[in-house]
């Protein structure tokens, strides 16, 4: 083979995987519309109409309460399981690292979001098994399409940040149980982290971040405190 039949093959090779980058990069464009329209309607819950989880009937179209506002999300996830499933078609399950760059942070914002949807529900941390579910793609690698650890990690991050915002909040709109009930799932959540033996340079970074959430919850909490708002408050129950 020639030196010139040599390239010419090479190119062939770099025009196919831009072509699929290209095809990728057109889903992802779909996946990033749906996760902004998801988080328009989870961010209902920072305002005062948000925090009244007992009506099913939404109080404005910005802040509907929760039980309407989880059947929209719900509904939106559908959407993504169709973007998703047909983003598993752009290449082959052997490639799925090569291309991982390319969906991977509207993935973990995804992540972050259904832990956040899941959270608003039950006040639990999603495990990576059920955003799997919910995403309808695979947990393991050998199944194709999956749910990375690092990125499924990445989302839950985001939502200790998500929660120390939603403390701060909580107290504005009335709330002075919620705050002490984050506190004491972040205190969870860091120290479920520091079981683990993080070496990914860009996970480690935005785990040290999670510090300063715990610091903030503490600080509304410690406000709450001094003020007495927490004397009267079950931890334990619900808003």
């Amino acid at each position: 083979m020639s030196v010139t039949d040599m390239f010419v093959r090479l190119q062939s090779g770099l025009s196919a995987d831009q072509e699929t980058r290209e095809d990728i990069r057109k889903v992802v464009q779909t996946l990033e519309q749906s996760a902004r329209e998801i988080l328009i309607l989870l961010q209902g819950v920072h305002q005062k109409e948000g925090f009244k989880t007992s009506e099913y009937a939404a109080l404005s179209d910005s802040a509907p309460p929760l039980p309407a506002m989880s059947l929209k999300v719900r509904e939106h996830f559908g959407t993504v399981q169709t973007q998703l499933k047909e983003l598993a078609t752009k290449f082959s399950c052997e490639q799925y690292y090569r291309f991982h760059d390319q969906w991977r942070f509207v993935l973990q914002r995804l992540v972050f979001q259904a832990a956040f949807l899941v959270y608003l529900e039950s006040e639990q941390l999603v495990t990576r098994e059920a955003v799997c579910t919910i995403l309808g793609i695979e947990s393991g690698r050998e199944k194709g399409f999956h749910l990375d650890i690092e990125d499924y990690l990445s989302g839950v991050l985001n939502l200790a940040s998500e929660l120390s915002r939603l403390a701060v909040n909580s107290v504005t709109a009335g709330d002075y149980a919620r705050p002490i009930r984050i506190a004491t799932f972040i205190n969870e959540l860091d120290f479920g982290f520091r079981l683990l033996n993080l070496k990914n340079d860009s996970l480690r970074k935005r785990y040290d971040g999670l510090k300063y959430d715990v610091k903030k919850i503490e600080e509304v909490v410690y406000d709450l405190s001094i003020r007495g708002l927490d004397k009267t408050l079950k931890i334990s129950e619900k808003p």
